[in-house]
């Protein structure tokens, strides 16, 4: 059974999980032509292997702390702050701290 996404001017709660971030799982909350976005939750500990996607994508880390690399070059994402990348860059994911982050990818056709 398909996950329903979010319908155009639909209102999507973003905001920290906060308690229930532990039994809460990622989820995509919409998908267009151009964009889809992510609710990414990662428990501490918890790594997404390296990956690439055609489009850039945008990294906003909610809460918790995420260690995001890129080659060999290590930068952390804390609660508040954003990174993007252009499309086709190997990037790997990293919950240093119990985690959810909004990932935003720019669909390529």
């Amino acid at each position: 059974m398909a996950i329903p996404h979010a319908q155009p001017a639909q209102a999507i709660d973003v905001r920290p999980l906060g308690p229930r971030l532990v039994n809460e799982k990622t989820v995509a909350l919409f998908k267009s032509d151009d964009l889809e976005v992510i609710r990414m939750v990662l428990p501490a500990g918890k790594a997404m292997q390296a990956y690439k996607v055609p489009g850039a994508v945008m990294l906003q880390c909610v809460e918790g702390q995420l260690e995001i690399s890129v080659g060999s070059e290590q930068h952390a994402l804390h609660a508040g702050q954003m990174l993007h990348l252009p499309g086709n860059v190997p990037h790997a994911v990293l919950a240093v701290e119990d985690s959810s982050a909004l990932l935003t990818i720019v669909v390529r056709k």
